[in-house]
């Protein structure tokens, strides 16, 4: 029984119980003896009926919590509340549901003690004297055979879905950030059917069940697997013996309204939900899900150890809702669904299509599971550590994308529950062990905090052979250098322009839209209506960035003062794209979603008025803006610029002094190549999917980074020769002050190392140094492709607003289909006319049309091709624009160059053109390494 007794639903006896309609081993109301309770049977016949049942269950004498109770005042029928079915005294036992379908009534008396789930080692109840490997090595329709369990190794608890390896594997240890969870040695099981569980069909005794709707919706509770009981240490309370469905038959925004509830509001008293964490999905297997639902719950577990904490300790468990929405009943793989049953958050022929001749836009499922399913398909029960976790399943009828499932999470979901913290995570990103703890820690220490995001490790493999990849060691690179010098940098302003949706969190009630309706979430979900006909393609391009959107409005709050913070201390491993289509096709999306986001902040900035932000933390946001804007013009010039740092580089190769013989024809060449990659690049992007042009996008990277060689020993060489010069010019010992009066020098070998120095000494600060070491280089190599092929692929595309996902490419079948025969291949049925009236009526058809005089047509196009030719209007004009300020400020600085060789002015003009590049990109490292460093400082004293 619950704690609270008044909670039980059980003991209301008035919601739709029903036993599971798929058991083939026996049916639960036969299980005290031959007859059941009827609630449609008259008293007579039920007393009857009670007499034998009597002979079999032993129940105990009815308690006070039999008084029936008055029903609702509104009539209608409550699942929640107490209804007599014509009996005025207490009902037998009998009458009721047993909590565990296939074990002790609901009202048995409860164990002794209560069970603590952090407790070690545990030992998990039996429920006959048969031991529980031994019950499951005799079902017939078992998920994997057991392999041998390695000496010294404990196999006790683990039930393999899927056992990739034949030793037993220590799940409930987190890996370090963007490490590989290691797997056993063992031979592979070859006998594997990849399919749903069961791997039989079992005999389905399918009953007619009267259910009466509930404020006319259809909810229903159903009993949960005994296999599942068995792994399970409570078995008494109902949340964990029953799984509730519900069928939503309406929008998002009005599920509280249309009269659907959710089963922690209906404790007594009714839960306080502290953490709701939500995982959007679309068809990602079960490894990728596995990897995120079981980081989830050793987060859960590793609150429920905080015992000196207010908020957490043991009950922590019942202050955190996991939330898990799938984008389309379609789409979901199958496999992923069987890991959600294995969990007992789902049953397969629950679901319906339609309640009362209204469509079901979303099944909802909840169940409280007591397992946890790992990467490696084991098993994990309390035994592991596993405490319980509320679960909350929302299979979406229909693929409606992504920001849709966060409406179902924001605006179905949070009113009902009200939480304080939300926490959003993408199927397939692992948080660590304590990650979502620190995240909710940084919204109890500051009270002004609205929103909070951890760090993005990219996942290195076993052993960080990931890395050996360079697409994925530059990407690493890039990671760990924005969560190092630009999160920090950006939290300490108060304003992070991104908290990425894989791994971020948000306070409930700085979300919530003020009473004219407008607010964060209304901005946020605008993005949901950007992808139709009539979209403004410079807004759909920004809602393709919707968390940027969404962290800009909630800093710019009309009357609020809430602020984004970065937690250091949490993180979070996803793989990242390792391949060039992959990669280019992912930053098509975040380049011109980002910045076009960028543009709409800027511009817009005069929002941050209307907030109740301090005068200093409002001046510090504007310097943030004019930063970012800088950042801006710099990202919008980054094609001309590189190539202006190739030009100059080069030509500095030929000055007379260096005596490099040939140099001007090695130079000819490689200026035309990165021209012809340039181009190249264009035309691919212009009319090639990336996935059909992978050698030609993968040539590009190769050739750039030749160039990217090429320019880092010139600028080597230069130095050196410079060195040189100084030297046989004075004819003394250097000094520091002497390598300052050399341009070259000064210029190029300076501002580098300088740039180059403030990572390293950041990354030490952070002990974080490992990067510098494993994937400098390759980020080094990839620089010139993340500007010229990716930049050009998405200028190209800004007039695809889709978000990468496939669409259905369904085969029409209305003209009928032709198949062969088993017995003959050569011969074939096929449906054809062969009536003579049939064929003259055809033909008479076709006459009479010729016959008669056809409509006027009208010339003007559909609106989907206005729309279409509006949005590649669009593209031809950024592209334009920006190509051709690209291309006259390297003409014109080029020209300047080649005049440099006669011309002292334009020599000094193009010198100090590079300088002030090359010391542009090292202030702007300087100032995001004095904000890093006040993040540091600012960190130590705030008890993170």
């Amino acid at each position: 029984m619950s704690r609270y007794p008044e909670a039980d639903e059980a003991q209301h006896h008035g919601y739709n119980d029903g036993y599971n309609p798929y058991t083939s081993q026996y049916e639960p109301q036969q299980q005290a003896g031959q007859y059941g309770h009827d609630p449609f049977a008259t008293p007579q016949t039920q007393a009857h009926r009670d007499s034998y049942v009597g002979h079999y269950a032993a129940s105990p004498p009815p308690g006070t919590h039999f008084a029936a109770t008055p029903p609702p005042a509104h009539g209608a029928f409550d699942p929640y509340g107490a209804h007599n079915y014509g009996a005025s005294s207490p009902p037998p036992q009998g009458q009721y549901p047993p909590a565990d379908p296939y074990g002790a009534p609901i009202h048995s008396p409860p164990p002794q003690g209560t069970h603590d789930y952090l407790a070690t080692p545990f030992q998990p109840p039996q429920p006959s004297s048969t031991p529980l490997s031994a019950a499951y090595a005799r079902n017939a329709y078992s998920l994997a055979d057991d392999g041998p369990v390695e000496h010294g190794e404990d196999d006790h608890g683990d039930m393999p879905l899927l056992r990739r390896d034949p030793s037993s594997h220590s799940g409930f240890n987190m890996p370090v950030p963007g490490d590989y969870v290691p797997e056993e040695d063992g031979s592979i099981n070859n006998n594997i059917r990849y399919g749903r569980i069961p791997q039989r069909v079992p005999r389905r005794y399918k009953t007619i069940k009267r259910v009466e709707l509930f404020h006319g919706n259809f909810v229903l509770d159903s009993p949960v697997p005994k296999k599942l009981l068995d792994m399970c240490a409570n078995r008494t309370e109902r949340e964990f013996s029953y799984m509730r469905y519900s069928a939503a038959t309406c929008d998002p925004n009005d599920f509280k309204d249309s009269g659907f509830t959710l089963r922690q509001v209906h404790y007594d008293p009714p839960r306080r939900t502290e953490l709701f964490i939500v995982m959007t999905m679309y068809n990602e297997d079960e490894e990728l899900f596995c990897r995120t639902m079981h980081g989830v719950i050793k987060n859960v577990a590793h609150l429920c150890k905080r015992d000196r904490s207010k908020t957490w300790g043991k009950e922590g468990w019942k202050k955190v809702v996991v939330c898990i929405v799938s984008d389309g009943r379609g789409k979901i793989n199958s496999r992923t669904l069987s890991v959600i049953a294995a969990m007992g958050a789902y049953q397969e022929g629950i679901a319906k299509n339609k309640v009362n001749d209204q469509p079901v836009t979303a099944h909802i499922y909840e169940y409280t599971t007591q397992i946890s399913v790992t990467p490696s398909m084991q098993i994990h029960g309390p035994e592991k550590g596993t405490v319980p976790v509320q679960i909350l399943f929302c299979l979406k009828e229909k693929n409606q994308k992504k920001i849709n499932s966060h409406r179902w999470f924001f605006n179905a979901f949070g009113p009902l529950l009200q939480p304080n913290v939300c926490v959003l995570l993408d199927v397939g990103t692992q948080p660590g062990p304590t990650s979502i703890y620190h995240l909710w820690k940084a919204f109890d220490i500051n009270s002004n905090v609205g929103g909070a995001c951890g760090e993005i490790v990219a996942l290195k493999g076993k052993y960080g052979s990931n890395l050996i990849n360079p697409l994925v060691a530059a990407q690493n690179f890039e990671y760990k250098m924005s969560n190092i010098l630009d999160k920090p940098l950006e939290s300490v302003f108060g304003y992070i322009t991104v908290l990425p949706g894989a791994f971020s969190a948000y306070r409930y009630i700085a979300l919530q839209n003020d009473a004219r309706g407008e607010g964060p979430l209304q901005k946020y979900f605008l993005g949901e209506k950007m992808h139709g006909a009539g979209a403004d393609i410079f807004t759909a391009n920004m809602y393709l960035a919707e968390d940027r959107i969404l962290c800009w409005e909630l800093v710019s709050k009309r009357g609020g003062s809430w602020i984004l913070h970065y937690v250091k201390s949490a993180y979070a491993v996803t793989d990242v794209p390792d391949q060039v289509p992959e990669l280019i096709s992912q930053r098509r999306r975040w380049l011109n979603g980002s910045f076009f986001a960028a543009v709409h902040s800027t511009v817009h900035f005069h929002y941050i008025y209307r907030s109740s932000h301090s005068l200093i933390r409002k001046f510090w946001i504007h310097v943030e803006i004019l930063y970012q804007f800088f950042n801006l013009i710099f990202a919008w010039f980054a094609l001309a610029n590189y190539y202006i740092a190739f030009t100059i580089l080069t030509r500095a190769l030929e000055d007379p002094n260096f005596h490099l013989k040939g140099i001007h024809v090695v130079n000819v060449i490689l200026e035309y190549f990165y021209l012809g990659l340039l181009i190249m690049c264009f035309i691919l992007s212009l009319g090639n999917r990336p996935q059909g042009s992978k050698w030609g996008y993968t040539l590009a990277f190769i050739g750039f980074g030749v160039i990217t060689i090429y320019m880092t020993t010139a600028a080597f060489l230069l130095a050196y020769k410079s060195i040189s010069v100084i030297a046989q010019d004075k004819g003394a010992p250097l000094e520091v002050s002497d390598f300052f009066t050399n341009t070259v020098f000064r210029n190029v070998v300076v501002s580098l190392l300088a740039t180059f120095g403030l990572y390293v000494i950041a990354s030490v600060i952070f002990f974080e140094p490992w990067h510098m070491i494993t994937s400098f280089v390759q980020y080094l190599l990839m620089a010139p492709s993340y500007i010229a092929v990716l930049n050009v692929y998405a200028f190209a595309n800004v007039h695809d607003v889709s978000w990468g996902t496939k669409g259905d490419n369904k085969v029409s079948t209305d003209l009928g289909t032709v198949s062969a025969k088993k017995d003959n291949k050569n011969e074939v049925e096929a449906v054809v006319p062969t009536s003579e009236n049939d064929i003259n009526a055809a033909y008479e058809d076709a006459i009479h049309v010729l016959n008669t005089k056809p409509p006027k047509a009208d010339s003007k196009p559909d609106a989907a091709t206005q729309q279409e030719d509006y949005y590649r209007t669009f593209r031809t004009n950024v592209l334009l624009a920006w190509t051709m300020t690209n291309g006259l400020l390297a003409a014109a600085v080029a020209t300047a160059n080649d005049k440099g060789t006669t011309d002292k002015n334009a020599a000094a003009e193009v010198n100090g053109y590079m300088a002030f590049l090359l010391f542009s990109v090292a202030g702007l490292a300087f100032v995001r390494f004095v904000g890093s460093t006040m993040y540091m400082v600012i960190r130590l004293f705030a008890g993170e």
